[in-house]
């Protein structure tokens, strides 16, 4: 089914502080965006308004699926799982004294996931091969990259049509970033996801991205409509390249 994510003029924020300025955004099926942005930007504000983790003040977010529109604001985090919508969240969030094996099949909860469970589990140690062989161990006693595998792998479990994946890089050496930004895009050919990623190392993110945007206090500074787009725009030179 074709899908797409849209984000229309959301404003968002925690009490008084508000965080998102009328920010719209658009996410085509089939699509690797970026959301480019230093940390307190609201990047993670924004991903967690689409999962519905923070309902927003303001504006619309919704997910278009064969031409029908789907308001997503309202809804529950669960109920936006059920529609195909799945997050790797910032610092993983995994549950530290259940196995690797049980943290997958924690992803798999939802009844659209349920009769691919077996098979996806599979794919998943296909994948992540290292997660096969410490299928047994607690999650919580992995290294940072590892960790990073069985997030991943756990929101996969879900058989989503979009993958949301939140600042993948925080707290992993730079060797297990590269490892782990190819692996995603090895993900999301493989599966035929549509992926928007949150992400403030841009030499990193650029290696996965169609197009992306540039969030700078709450508010949507820059749409790139490519990659290149985004190398040669000056905002990216200066804050990232430093040029």
């Amino acid at each position: 089914m074709a899908s797409r994510l849209i984000v229309e003029n959301v404003e968002a924020g925690y009490g008084a502080v508000r965080v998102l300025h009328g920010v719209s955004m658009h996410v085509e099926q089939g699509e690797s965006v970026v959301l480019l942005g230093s940390n307190g930007n609201g990047k993670s504000t924004l991903i967690k308004c689409i999962t519905g983790i923070v309902q927003p003040s303001g504006g619309r977010i919704s997910l278009e699926v064969d031409g029908e529109r789907i308001d997503l604001v309202g809804r529950s985090p669960q109920a936006i799982v059920d529609l195909g919508i799945a997050l790797v969240p910032e610092g993983r969030r995994l549950f530290p004294t259940l196995s690797v094996e049980e943290n997958l099949m924690l992803g798999a909860y939802r009844p659209g996931a349920r009769a691919k469970l077996a098979g996806n589990l599979e794919f998943m140690f296909e994948v992540f091969p290292v997660l096969a062989e410490r299928r047994n161990q607690l999650a919580g006693s992995m290294s940072g990259g590892e960790q990073q595998m069985v997030a991943v792998a756990r929101a996969l479990m879900s058989d989503p049509r979009i993958l949301l994946v939140d600042e993948p890089s925080v707290g992993l050496a730079p060797i297990m970033v590269n490892r782990m930004i190819a692996k995603i895009k090895e993900l999301k050919e493989r599966r035929s996801l549509t992926v928007l990623m949150a992400e403030q190392n841009f030499n990193q993110a650029i290696k996965i991205a169609d197009r992306g945007y540039i969030i700078v206090h709450g508010e949507i500074a820059f749409e790139g409509a490519s990659a290149e787009d985004l190398r040669s725009n000056d905002m990216i030179k200066r804050y990232y390249l430093g040029v």
